[in-house]
């Protein structure tokens, strides 16, 4: 039998190829992640020291970066380390976005936590000059015309998407198309002034009513709800579709009974999420309703309070002493966040139980 040398044998999987060991170290299972706990308990220490936030959350998020990637370089090799510098410029990156949003919410929560108390949501500002006084009247408000907005959007966002997935073609539905995407950018104000100014041919200059607040969140409401529609409507299966027809149902009677149960999850999330995107407008309200002390649950007479024009007029007219004020505004602004979340937590909900089940 012949005998092979060692430099006719293959290259041995445990030495180097081309420079290049086939094998390397490994970190710990938990490296990164006391890494990054690590520059977020250095990120606080600046902190407290003086230091800018902000500062200190760069200063944290670079060292996490330098730290891990010369770690994993040093033990795993380049190729690993490459690998942990993308995975973590992507974590601080994220970490980074999340910064503004716990600093609003902190800031929220601390300054308006001391009137969430039972009469800020029981009285109205009728009378009160200084200390004391609620926003029922605002809560109250904006229930109720954030509740016309719906009204009025949701049939007509959910049959202009029906007309555009089922019916629509030609010149007609790319317009509406066109259009739905102009009105989905314009900015509120533009919609507060529309309003206004329709009302103001028929009522005369100088009108403020609760229905004109409805209508200008409308037309803010009505592109998101037509899109979300659309998109869900687009997901029903064709096959849904033609077994309906092959069966002799009418085109009618299977929107009604087989797309629309079918899209049903996605079009109930939509409409929740448009009515938490429009809840929060306060440029159009501050045009249509202005403001009022009292409760007034008529939208077709008078002004109405709304929690973001209440908090507005809080802020910027705070009388004297101005801290009983400011934090009337702050107890708003945190119970209009309180009202957002608890929007898109239905959404999330409704999402679940009325999705599609299907056999495991």
């Amino acid at each position: 039998m012949p005998v092979t040398t060692s430099s006719e044998r293959g290259p041995d999987l445990h030495t180097p190829l081309s420079g290049v060991p086939l094998t390397h170290g490994q970190l710990p299972r938990y490296a990164a992640q006391f890494t990054l706990l690590a520059a977020i308990a250095a990120g606080i220490a600046l902190t407290l020291a003086g230091w800018n936030p902000a500062a200190s959350a760069i200063i944290a998020g670079a060292g996490y970066v330098v730290v891990i990637y010369a770690w994993s370089r040093t033990v795993e090799g380049p190729r690993k380390a490459r690998d942990r510098l993308v995975t973590a410029v992507v974590t601080g990156a994220f970490l980074l976005a999340l910064l503004p949003l716990v600093s609003v919410i902190v800031t929220v929560v601390g300054n308006g936590i001391a009137r969430f108390d039972v009469e800020f949501f029981t009285y109205s500002m009728r009378g009160v000059v200084g200390e004391g006084g609620g926003a029922y009247h605002a809560i109250m408000g904006t229930l109720v015309v954030t509740g016309l907005a719906a009204l009025i959007s949701v049939p007509i966002g959910i049959l202009t998407a029906i007309y555009l997935v089922e019916y629509g073609r030609g010149r007609l539905a790319k317009a509406i198309t066109f259009f739905v995407d102009v009105m989905t950018g314009i900015p509120s104000i533009v919609a507060g002034l529309f309003a206004y100014a329709l009302f103001a041919l028929v009522f005369g200059p100088g009108v403020r009513m609760g229905i004109m607040g409805a209508i200008a969140l409308s037309v803010l409401m009505i592109p998101v709800v037509v899109r979300s529609a659309e998109e869900m409507l687009k997901l029903v299966p064709n096959e849904l579709r033609e077994a309906a027809y092959a069966l002799a149902v009418p085109k009618w009677r299977t929107i009604v009974k087989v797309v629309l149960p079918t899209a049903l999850a996605g079009i109930a999330t939509g409409v929740t999420l448009a009515i938490a995107r429009v809840i929060g407008e306060t440029a159009p309200l501050l045009i249509t309703l202005g403001i009022t002390s009292s409760v007034n649950l008529n939208p077709v007479d008078g002004r109405m309070a709304t929690l973001p024009v209440y908090a507005y007029y809080q802020y910027v007219t705070p009388g004297v002493p101005p801290e009983p004020a400011l934090e009337r505004a702050w107890t708003a602004a945190l119970t209009l966040i309180i009202i957002v979340m608890a929007l898109n937590l239905i959404a999330r909900l409704i999402s679940r139980l009325f999705a599609p089940k299907t056999r495991g």
